[in-house]
């Protein structure tokens, strides 16, 4: 059960849309199940007599009385309005049940507490079946406004008793970090235009795609208008700095033919201008190039990071875990933007799924999660996809989705548990898709029964514990072919073995040599290390040499003293 509080000057418009027959001719037979007074609400939609006016006038009469008194001028924002729907698949309500349900709410949030004889006026409206509008006004009969005080938050609570009463499906509780949902004006309008989706969703999903792919506030900006999406600063009256900014989705336009505009608050708590500079690098990583030696090393380094932010969710440190949860929300963009295959589309709908368990109640340390949001950014410019390596980093995705889920659990974050369950379901399946055809490749090219032979030695020498596990999975074959490449690349594979195989504990993996595959993919190449490392020595002599030459005697002082460095 769904409620949604707003507020709003405009009684007798707010009356006309509810008896009205809606913006799609989908309300059928509104009236009233429940008000503040049954006999003295006359209801348009089943006494012929009663008029939209005259139910306005009853509505309004405590705020007309207050408006004399202020001298001509009504309270602000005086109308309340609450719409309160089932969820998908649960069971008709009858009239009588939603006029409890209407009753509860208006005496949760305040606007009529049970017992008060001088509470606001309102009214429950039905006119579909799964849901009502309560509708009030927000003067008491003693001239003082009602206490509304975190009203949406008393009205899910209030909704999640009823569930429980009433035998509907339990909704996951909320802590207010969610984004605001699309009302039901935006969902008609994106109907209309034929989009699938809301402006509001859409502003939201590109500002973080962007947000997660810059290096500066300035560079944020500068890509969304490049993306179509206009963009209005808010300057601070004495600094002139930016205080705050509003987007607007291409050809999105009101009736007189102006953008709609959308606060960066308003699309998420974390897109607003503070949320966004506390994320964005200070100016050492902005400065950081952008482009690396080693084309694989975006992908290496994200793979590590996401390791890092999975052994932080255990540390009991949940600022800094929560800290790398927004930083992870944040690689996935990026994840899903350097991926061509045709896993990508459930990679963003992973990331999309992800942003509701980025933020919760608790402060995030975003400091803790530099490196991970550092090698994030990295990715979003790598200009290749490293065929195993870039599956290695999916395998690492879907554990820290787990873990991540597990960890909102543990804390009641329903709602963030949820998202990070449905992201890990997308990762999974991207990861299937994407890993299937490689690691029957590997199969494909394994070593010969020799070298094979030499492997599993090494696997029971490093790994005792684990290796009856290991040597009888599925992609034994294919470990055996990984482990022939780290060879080559320098590496001692029982040495190997035994380093990533204590990275974590392997007694809950199913597969645990797919595990030790893609852990083993992602180590770098020591012989590429050492030969970088040569050449950045060289580098670094004949910089010096140049920058450093030596001091020649210049005996005319009239000359200047550059010269007389030899330069």
């Amino acid at each position: 059960m769904v409620p949604d509080v707003s507020t709003g000057s405009d009684t007798r418009g707010l009356i006309i849309y509810l008896f009205g027959p809606g913006r799609r001719d989908e309300h059928t037979d509104p009236h009233i199940v429940a008000a503040w007074d049954m006999a003295g609400a006359p209801d348009p939609g089943r006494d012929p007599a009663a008029t939209y006016s005259q139910l306005a006038k009853r509505l309004d009469h405590h705020v007309d009385l207050r408006t004399r008194e202020l001298g001509g001028k009504k309270p602000p924002q005086h109308v309340w309005h609450c719409p309160v729907r089932t969820a998908p698949g649960d069971r008709y309500l009858t009239d009588t049940e939603w006029a409890q349900v209407a009753r509860r709410i208006v005496h949760a949030t305040g606007i009529a507490p049970e017992g008060d004889e001088k509470t606001c006026r309102w009214i429950a409206v039905r006119h579909a079946d799964d849901h009502i509008h309560i509708m009030a006004t927000t003067v008491r009969a003693d001239g003082r406004r009602p206490r509304t005080h975190r009203d949406g938050q008393r009205a899910q609570a209030e909704c999640r008793k009823i569930e429980a009463e009433f035998g509907l499906r339990r909704l996951k509780s909320g802590d207010l970090t969610a984004p605001r949902t699309p009302t039901g004006a935006e969902r008609a309008k994106a109907e209309r235009q034929g989009q699938t989706v809301t402006a509001r969703h859409w502003l939201r999903e590109q500002a973080y795609a962007v947000a997660a792919a810059v290096r500066n506030e300035a560079d944020y900006f500068t890509v969304l208008q490049s993306l179509g999406i206009k963009v209005k600063t808010r300057l601070g009256p004495e600094t002139g700095d930016v205080i705050g900014y509003s987007l607007a989705a291409p050809g999105d336009t009101n009736a007189a033919g102006e953008p709609v505009w959308y606060g960066g608050s308003k699309l998420a708590p974390d897109l607003s201008i503070n949320r966004l500079r506390e994320r964005l690098p200070d100016q050492e990583m902005a400065d950081h190039p952008r482009y690396v030696a080693d084309p694989t090393d975006p992908w290496r380094h994200t793979t590590t990071a996401i390791h890092a932010a999975r052994t932080v969710l255990d540390t009991g440190d949940d600022a800094a875990a929560q800290g790398h949860l927004a930083a992870f929300g944040d690689a996935l963009y990026n994840i899903a933007g350097a991926t061509s295959g045709p896993h990508r589309a459930e990679l963003q709908e992973a990331a999309m799924a992800f942003n509701r368990a980025r933020r919760s109640a608790i402060h995030a340390d975003h400091q803790a999660a530099t490196a991970l949001r550092k090698a994030a950014k990295e990715l979003a410019y790598a200009s290749s996809e490293p065929g195993g390596l870039a599956i290695a980093l999916l395998f690492a995705t879907v554990h820290l989705a787990r873990a991540a889920a597990k960890w909102h659990e543990q804390r009641g974050h329903e709602q963030q548990a949820a998202a990070a369950e449905e992201a890990l379901r997308h990762l999974q399946a991207g990861y299937q898709q994407a890993a299937a055809p490689v690691l029957a490749d590997l199969a494909r090219r394994a070593p010969r029964a020799v070298t094979a032979r030499r492997f599993e030695q090494d696997v029971r020498a490093a790994l005792p514990d684990h290796a009856d596990g290991i040597l009888a999975d599925p992609t034994w074959s294919a470990l055996t072919t990984t482990l022939a490449h780290a060879e080559t690349a320098g590496h001692n594979p029982r040495r190997l073995l035994a380093e990533v195989g204590t990275q974590r504990e392997l007694d809950s993996a199913e597969r645990p040599a797919e595990v030790l595959n893609w852990r083993i993919t992602a180590q770098p190449n020591r012989r590429m290390q050492a030969a970088r490392k040569r050449s950045a020595v060289s580098d670094r002599s004949f910089v010096s040499a140049m920058a450093n030459p030596p001091v020649t005697l210049v005996t005319d002082r009239s000359q200047p003293q550059s010269l007389r460095r030899g330069r």
